[in-house]
């Protein structure tokens, strides 16, 4: 009787260790395919950034100041609608949103710009060595009223005053004009500089403009064109 009843126990103590084991097993299974799909997104993820980099890495070097310009001007366009659309003046809105600091600081900004910028014309140039000029001027009051007083009622000519070729000068005055145009000379002997002429150079142009011509083309084409003229010079050239 003993061992019918072991016999039938058997199994039963066998059940709980079987349903453990596939607990288990479907444990694991379950974490590997976590594994598996985080594995995936990931992979995905790197390749999309992958891609974006790649992207961003042809682009032009200016194109993030271009992209916030264009949603500045975006922003600027949907402004000017609403304030049309409310029948506000734009301007006008815009300046109510600056600050005393920001305009302050816009206004230095203007005065530090340099307006001058280039030849465009010589009554454009003569203006502004006008103004240079102008600039530099300093009044000599003490000059003035000692003058004035030499002169008396000549000092304001009219229609029937004679002072012409009796005003002299004074020293100051004259060394100040002296250095003045020294230094104009000297600034514009550096832009009329011409170059130093080599008697041993070769001679491979026949006027000026030619000659300014080949140097030009040497500059852009020499190192490509070195054997070329050295096997024409030789007479070698096939």
């Amino acid at each position: 009787m003993a061992s019918s009843t072991e016999e039938k126990s058997a199994p039963i103590q066998q059940e709980p260790t079987e349903s453990i084991t596939s607990s288990k097993r479907e444990e694991r299974l379950r974490k590997f395919r976590e594994l598996h799909f985080k594995r995936n997104e990931a992979r995905k993820l790197n390749h999309q950034e992958v891609v974006e980099e790649d992207k961003r890495l042809k682009l032009p070097s200016n194109w993030e100041a271009k992209k916030a310009r264009l949603e500045w001007e975006l922003a600027e366009d949907e402004r000017k609608k609403e304030c049309a659309a409310r029948g506000e003046d734009y301007n006008r809105v815009k300046l109510l949103d600056i600050t005393a600091d920001d305009a302050e600081r816009w206004e230095r900004k203007k005065k530090k710009k340099n307006p001058d910028t280039g030849f465009a014309g010589y009554a454009e140039a003569q203006f502004r060595q006008y103004q240079r000029l102008t600039k530099q001027i300093r009044p000599d009051m003490q000059n003035y009223e000692k003058q004035r007083e030499e002169c008396g009622e000549d000092f304001h000519p009219t229609s029937n005053s004679l002072i012409h070729g009796t005003h002299v000068p004074a020293q100051e005055g004259i060394d100040r004009m002296v250095e003045d145009v020294e230094k104009q000379i000297e600034k514009r002997a550096k832009y009329s500089r011409r170059r130093a002429y080599n008697d041993d150079a070769d001679i491979d142009y026949i006027n000026e403009r030619n000659a300014k011509f080949n140097k030009k083309a040497e500059r852009f084409y020499g190192k490509y064109t070195a054997e070329i003229k050295q096997n024409l010079e030789r007479g070698t050239a096939v």
